[in-house]
């Protein structure tokens, strides 16, 4: 069974940050309920018993709906529509209702304690910050001032000064509006990884496209000119057989050379784009990276024409592999291609910012390495924090 580290790593950086958001709700909403005991226990009066066990029942009750209102406005968000009224109808209601439950329990003692501070703030408290997840930030700074308002009031009205109302409305509303907007900001991130990604998505279908459109200018470089020569040779031939005059062979010959040298073309053209020619591989990176986003530099490019055919080809390969996980498995925003000869070997080192993992290969990386294997060579990674390299050695 794959363990937790493993189970994490095989996320995506949306995902882990989804599942951070959603967790960050539900654990903060499945805590609020114990809190609860503890204030009951440190309240400075006994409470009345009935009204107690009712807000104490309430507080769990309103965990739960709180814990679906956050799921469907996280749902909501995805999908870019409001919250449900559904779900946020009920977690008001039973908040008012372990609220008042809250007032009348602890609502006897010493005005503005904690014990009623919490037991009329924390149903709210709860509902404000499932409702975090879709709400904008002036409603939740309103709604938090509202209710730390409201319970200043109320401690007033239990006999309290009005010096302590007013203390109490603003500590209690700029706490409850500091806690809203923490959750908020979590979604919001959220919002900029998710955005990030799909214009990473986009980035890798330009490059596609980019790759494509090189390829039809190699081939309409090749073609066009060979193609204009047969059709004016062919009207030229036609046009001689038509008043009976001598040179029209010639011309067929010469049409039927054009034609012979432009299928070798081609084939040298589709050939080059589907085999692994190291300078063209070259080129082929670096206008890849660059059209997805990602700075590219390559360096001893010269060391390319003193190398022999077989070590072009697997370093060629080895710079498509290297190329293919930089723009599918990896973040990176610079990559630099180096060529170093070193007498004996040729050595390929790209290295990228994004960070490694260390683990096994995956499949592209084995393969790589049993072509390098097969030549005499070898392949290694270097994994780090801020950087992943990839060096693959040939003989020379």
């Amino acid at each position: 069974m794959p363990t937790v580290a493993r189970w994490w790593s095989d996320r995506t950086d949306p995902q882990r940050i989804e599942l951070y958001t959603r967790w960050s709700f539900y654990g903060w909403l499945a805590t609020a309920p114990l809190l609860s005991v503890g204030i009951h226990g440190s309240a400075e009066q006994p409470p009345d018993q009935p009204a107690a066990t009712v807000f104490l029942a309430g507080s769990v009750a309103v965990a739960l709906t709180a814990v679906l209102l956050a799921r469907a406005g996280l749902a909501a968000r995805l999908t870019r529509r409001t919250l449900p009224r559904g779900p946020a109808l009920a977690a008001a209601a039973v908040a008012l209702l372990t609220s008042a439950a809250g007032v009348l329990a602890y609502g006897e003692g010493v005005p503005g304690s904690p014990a009623l501070v919490w037991g009329a703030g924390m149903p709210p408290a709860m509902v404000l910050t499932a409702a975090a997840a879709v709400w904008p930030t002036r409603t939740l700074t309103r709604a938090g001032f509202g209710v730390g308002g409201a319970i200043g009031v109320l401690v007033v009205a239990l006999g309290a000064p009005p010096a302590v109302g007013a203390v109490q409305a603003v500590v209690t509303g700029a706490a409850l509006t500091l806690l809203a907007l923490a959750f908020r900001f979590s979604v919001r991130v959220l919002d900029v990884v998710r955005e990030m990604e799909r214009t990473r998505g986009v980035q890798a279908q330009l490059a596609v496209a980019e790759e494509r459109l090189r390829f039809a200018r190699d081939l309409h470089d090749v073609m066009g000119r060979n193609l204009s020569a047969i059709a004016v040779k062919s009207q030229l031939a036609g046009e001689l057989v038509r008043r009976g005059r001598a040179g029209a062979a010639e011309e067929v010959a010469g049409i039927s050379r054009i034609a012979e040298e432009s299928l070798r073309e081609v084939r040298e053209v589709v050939r080059g784009y589907r085999a692994t020619d190291l300078a063209g591989e070259l080129a082929g990176a670096r206008s890849v990276l660059r059209s997805a986003g990602v700075a590219c530099t390559v360096e001893g490019e010269a060391v390319v024409g003193r190398l022999g055919e077989p070590a072009q080809v697997v370093l060629g390969w080895a710079v498509r592999e290297a190329v293919t996980n930089v723009l599918r498995h990896s973040r990176a925003g610079r990559c630099a291609i180096a060529l170093t000869d070193e007498g004996e070997q040729v050595v390929l080192t790209v290295t990228n910012d994004a960070a490694g993992t260390p683990g096994p290969w995956g499949s592209g990386l084995t393969g790589l390495g049993e072509r390098l294997a097969a030549a005499g060579g070898r392949l290694t990674t270097r994994p780090a924090a801020g950087s992943f390299t990839l060096v693959a050695a040939v003989p020379a």
